[in-house]
């Protein structure tokens, strides 16, 4: 028995089984701005349902359907549709990586609607927004309960859905750096290696490319990069922002700027890290990140977002100043763990 059946209880296996075996239409959506996670989760399921016959419509609810430029090589987007051209009352709507309906945008609408829903996640942030639920906050990604399910559900996984289910697994763990890395992880890679998906190829896509601008954009946003060793209970955190203002000066689109918090998060004196990043609209999208010590979801949840405890976000209306003054306060221990491995002192010069 894997860790996730054991998470999941057998009568929400069947019923969720139940439900899709039953639906003519599957209606699927997963959180806006989707990452690798997300999207991965909801097109490898997709695929599987598609190709055994069942019709599937796939959407997000950003005002935009656009897919971010590092997952445009994932299969299956043919299956994605406008928020316009979604069912408005679908009979069977599952939902992927949203924590709470108000994450799924323009298409919470359709949730609130839906003669059944289905929540597949692993945020221990869930709300359990749905009328069934696989949510299992052990799993490193919501792709390892996806793959749960199309086994549960007798069907097959080629290397197009592979390649889904590979991508969020990867980004979520981190190339299986991240805590949430488990036997059961890298088990999972073995068996989605085995269909003959090329992992370099994927890694080149997700984090071995990127368009000249970003480095402009990365260089200013790490020359204003501020360091507060007294804060996060005095464990240090180390904070900047990307605005609307330094893309647009380099034709760089939002969706290029998520890498900008892994090279903030590897300052040595900061236990957590905090990115802040201006959207089109002129909304700050914070993500923040922690080495093990500050729960990090805690303070995200208080300001109403989500997570997990080394990595989560929420979305801010407020001038970064006032953001970062509502949430500096929030990130104090308790104690998650001890750090495994003893942080290196800082650097002096000889």
């Amino acid at each position: 028995m894997t860790a996730i059946e054991t998470a999941i209880g057998e009568p929400d296996w069947r019923r969720a089984a139940d439900l899709i075996h039953g639906a003519g239409t599957l209606a699927l959506a997963c959180h806006v701005s989707p990452d690798g996670d997300a999207l991965g989760s909801m097109l490898g399921l997709g695929l599987a349902l598609a190709r055994s016959g069942k019709k599937v419509v796939a959407s997000f609810g950003d005002r935009v359907l656009e897919v971010p430029r590092l997952l445009r090589f994932l299969p299956g987007q043919d299956l994605l549709v406008k928020a316009a051209a979604y069912p408005a009352e679908p009979d069977l709507m599952i939902t992927f990586d949203a924590s709470t309906m108000e994450r799924l945008g323009l298409l919470a609408p359709h949730a609130g609607k839906a003669r059944e829903l289905v929540v597949i996640d692993h945020h221990v942030s869930n709300t359990r927004f749905g009328t069934a639920h696989l949510v299992d906050p052990s799993a490193a990604s919501t792709t390892m309960v996806v793959e749960e399910l199309i086994h549960r559900l007798g069907l097959p996984v080629d290397r197009s859905v592979a390649t889904c289910l590979y991508a969020g697994l990867v980004t979520d763990t981190g190339s299986f750096r991240h805590s949430v890395t488990t036997p059961a992880a890298h088990a999972m890679a073995g068996r989605l290696l085995e269909t003959g998906l090329r992992p370099e190829e994927l890694a080149r896509e997700l984090w071995d490319r990127s368009p000249y601008a970003y480095l402009r954009v990365l260089g200013a946003a790490l020359g204003r990069a501020t360091l507060e060793p007294d804060a996060a209970g005095g464990h240090g955190l180390v904070w900047t922002f990307v605005s609307r203002a330094d893309r647009a000066a380099e034709g760089l689109p939002y969706d290029e700027v998520e890498g900008v918090i892994d090279v903030v998060r590897r300052v040595d004196e900061a236990e957590v890290a905090v990115v802040l990043k201006e959207d089109d609209d002129g909304g700050w999208n914070v993500s923040t990140r922690s080495k093990g010590v500050v729960d990090v979801a805690r303070a995200c949840a208080a300001l109403g977002g989500g997570g997990h405890a080394r990595a989560a976000g929420f979305s801010s209306a407020l001038a970064v100043p006032d953001t970062m003054a509502a949430l500096r306060p929030l990130l104090t221990p308790p104690l998650l763990t001890p750090p495994l491995l003893t942080p290196p002192p800082p650097r002096t010069e000889p």
